[in-house]
């Protein structure tokens, strides 16, 4: 059983630290020998660019709140996503979240942002070119929604996330010794909950490093823009699983 879609032009919101363009060789490992009606549990969904691709039982979680309601707002109550938002309307979300509804700030601090960054500057045209960055988001997500019609939405940490028996589980947390991240992730922490759960699940994790009791099952070179302070503009992706 190991149905993968891959849709190599498939339009994804953007979102920071986004695996889409390594989704397909990613997949065709995670997924390798997946069973019939096992669930693919995804405890840091971000932009959900991997889980658009799956099929089947499906979980996709995230601390974020905003990011979780946007994405079941748009799949499964129809809101309808603004065509342009000014500067001024970029802002005035920003600095009162709570006076809009949370799928809306969800939408403008992700979707209108530079890079996809959590409200890290309003996207605006540059060098001559005029995009309408808003309008490319909306439309990006809504093409992206059929396709996560029947995941099951969480808003949890991590560690709180229940997790069916005998799942296929795919982390991308934030990585270490990477900036873009405003929040202290434990990564000590994580480690010991993925050596934790590999006793009854399948886990595999993205990062560019693991500790030594954890194998490479795939790695590839990619241009690197989250690496602290180091000037390096290239990093090595990998995907590791427990060797316990």
């Amino acid at each position: 059983f190991r149905r993968v879609l891959f849709r190599s032009i498939l339009k994804i919101m953007k979102y920071q630290g986004s695996k889409n363009r390594h989704a397909k060789d990613l997949l065709s490992v995670i997924l390798h020998n997946r069973k019939p009606n096992q669930y693919y549990v995804e405890p840091f969904c971000g932009g959900c660019n991997m889980i658009d691709k799956v099929e089947g039982n499906r979980i996709a979680n995230d601390s974020h709140k905003f990011l979780i309601d946007l994405f079941e707002s748009v799949i499964y109550k129809n809101v309808n996503l603004p065509d342009s938002i000014t500067d001024e309307e970029y802002n005035n979300i920003k600095n009162n979240k709570s006076n809009f509804p949370s799928y809306l700030v969800g939408f403008v601090g992700f979707g209108c942002s530079y890079s996809g960054k959590w409200f890290g500057g309003y996207a605006r045209s540059i060098k001559g070119k005029v995009r309408n960055y808003c309008d490319e988001s909306k439309r990006n997500i809504l093409k992206q929604s059929p396709y996560l019609k029947g995941v099951i939405f969480e808003n949890k940490s991590y560690l709180d996330l229940d997790i069916p028996k005998d799942s296929i589980v795919y982390c991308d947390p934030p990585y270490e010794n990477t900036t873009g991240y405003k929040s202290k992730f434990n990564h000590i922490e994580f480690w010991d909950w993925v050596r934790n759960i590999s006793k009854k699940h399948q886990v595999f994790i993205s990062e560019y490093n693991a500790p030594s009791d954890f194998i490479c099952l795939w790695e590839k070179s990619v241009n690197n823009t989250l690496e602290k302070d180091t000037g390096k503009k290239k990093g090595v992706e990998r995907l590791f699983t427990f060797n316990g």
